[in-house]
């Protein structure tokens, strides 16, 4: 996206992926599998994530490496502003990242991961769609967690939660939100793609 389009757009869109190294990445997976298939199905979803992402459109578009930028892979510079995530745990990295967008006066900001095999297009536009009368959407994933989190003002109280791996992560998020005084909305549920039996289930057919 070039300069003046991104001026004209109001809508940011981060996305947070791990660098595909073998042994590096869906871990959990990986002991079932081994880490050849998982690094395969890493890169599977990987492509989906991406595919969504440039599916959107009127969208800037903000990935953050979690090691390093890699100048020459399959997100093209002309499609995505790269960056490297921040130290610190998930809030922290999460906190840098919105913060990075609304200084550039972005006013709807949504972030995603790269592990859902089953988000969408339009689960991404009805976030968005939300955020025009709520301060915060999520995106609940069946773990307990949330595969989305939306935002159209800054608010630190989102990712302050003591921790971050628990199946209790989207209900402390929401109290979080409710003690500020911010409003919620909650998209579809969905599965974050984990271990196996998640890949067995809610995976591509390949």
């Amino acid at each position: 996206m070039s300069d003046s389009e991104k001026k004209q757009c109001s809508r940011a869109l981060l996305l947070f992926i791990k660098n595909p190294v073998k042994g590096r990445v869906k871990t959990r997976l990986a002991a079932s599998v081994g880490d050849d298939k998982a690094l395969e199905i890493y890169k599977e979803l990987l492509a989906h994530t991406q595919e969504v992402s440039i599916g959107l459109k009127d969208t800037h578009r903000i990935l953050f490496y979690d090691k390093a930028i890699e100048p020459n892979d399959d997100w093209s510079e002309d499609l995505f502003n790269k960056q490297i995530q921040s130290e610190g745990d998930l809030g922290s990295k999460m906190e840098h990242a919105f913060n990075y967008a609304f200084d550039q006066s972005f006013e709807k900001v949504v972030i995603i991961g790269s592990d859902c095999a089953q988000i969408s297009v339009s689960d991404i536009e009805h976030a968005y769609e939300a955020l025009d009368h709520v301060d915060v959407v999520y995106g609940p994933a069946m773990d307990g967690g949330y595969y989305l989190c939306g935002l159209r003002l800054m608010n630190n109280v989102v990712f302050q939660l003591k921790a971050w791996s628990t199946n209790t992560v989207l209900e402390e998020s929401i109290a979080l939100c409710s003690a500020a005084g911010l409003s919620v909305s909650l998209l579809r549920t969905l599965s974050d793609i984990d271990n196996i039996e998640d890949w067995q289930t809610y995976g591509f057919s390949s």
